[in-house]
């Protein structure tokens, strides 16, 4: 830091602060502050004051800035959680851990030879550490809802593929059923998956539930079931839409990023038209409206391309496509195809 004194003009900062409101009045005004206890220079006065904003030291008589960027001494708050504790140390909270992240953990890293050897520990004491280190990992596993809470997290980072904060979401969410007792008697892997998929279904990134029951090692089956069970009892009802799916199809068939304006023109005209589309898979739909933009474009793909992306068959996908196909008709829209 650059510190600047009255004592030293060559270095003082050739700026004024207004302080007109201090200039008059009765007596003789003595405030000094640590560091400032001579007159100013300019003015003879002994007025200083201390701007916590922006971290200045000025004379209230003429306004004279006799340093600058001064360091706050005072406790630096945080609030990391959005809640009324504002607390000083540590890291936020994350549901990913089964005890939050508030236990220490002795790092296995930090016990091999060559950590050990710069840390001046010895061969003794390392064997010492390692009993301490299963000791503690045990204690933190010791009941049986830890441990299935530290599997449950363990399944949602590794197999969701979920952004981190739609992991910290499901994880909640788990965490949420688990204290229900919602979880007792059900799969691990099930559950975990369910609460994924919602999420990313809440948050208008759907995942194909085949996709989510083959990343969980979960029967489709069982996974669809969860699901409904999981929405109901958190009330996460939410209807997907096809125009959810363009992106993801898009980018697996590889076609051209343009193509998109195409489609969201087509998914227009369509829209309002609800009695066509709703009670549908949306997979499916997408897949209808993707492969009629294809075709109509430079980039055309096959039914079976398009088909084996959206995890449809091919009987679904030409049903769909003459349905879009009599409603363009009516609409007076022309068709290429």
């Amino acid at each position: 830091m650059k510190s600047h004194q009255e004592g030293n003009p060559g270095d003082r900062p050739n700026r004024r602060r207004d302080a007109g409101a201090n200039r008059s009045g009765t007596g003789v005004i003595r405030r000094t502050l640590e560091g400032h206890t001579r007159p100013c220079e300019d003015c003879g006065a002994i007025d200083w004051q201390l701007d916590d904003s922006r971290g200045e030291i000025t004379c209230n008589s003429c306004g004279l800035v006799v340093e600058e960027n001064v360091i706050d001494p005072g406790a630096e708050w945080t609030n990391r959680d959005r809640s009324q504790d504002r607390s000083r140390v540590g890291q936020p909270l994350t549901y990913t851990l089964a005890d939050k992240g508030l236990n220490t953990t002795i790092d296995v890293r930090d016990l091999n030879t060559g950590s050990a050897g710069r840390h001046g520990i010895s061969s003794q004491s390392r064997r010492e550490w390692r009993r301490r280190r299963v000791i503690d990992e045990r204690s933190k596993t010791r009941k049986s809802r830890e441990r299935n809470l530290v599997r449950a997290n363990q399944f949602i980072r590794d197999f969701s593929g979920l952004p981190k904060p739609l992991q910290e979401e499901s994880a909640r969410l788990y965490r949420k059923l688990s204290s229900e007792g919602f979880v007792t008697g059900r799969s691990i892997a099930g559950v975990t998956a369910a609460c994924s998929y919602l999420v990313a279904r809440q948050e208008n990134l759907p995942r194909q539930i085949s996709e989510i029951s083959e990343a969980f090692d979960v029967k489709e089956k069982e996974l669809s079931r969860l699901i409904r069970q999981v929405s109901r009892r958190l009330n996460l009802h939410k209807i997907s839409s096809p125009d959810q799916y363009f992106d993801k199809f898009i980018s697996d068939l590889q076609l051209p990023p343009g193509i998109h304006t195409q489609l969201d023109h087509l998914w227009n005209v369509i829209k309002p038209h609800d009695e066509l589309w709703q009670g549908k898979k949306p997979m499916g739909v997408a897949a209808a409206l993707l492969y009629k933009v294809a075709n109509e474009s430079s980039s055309p793909r096959t039914q079976s391309e398009v088909c084996q992306v959206a995890n449809v068959s091919e009987v679904t996908l030409r049903g769909l496509l003459r349905l879009i196909e009599g409603l363009l008709g009516q609409l007076g829209e022309v068709s290429k195809q």
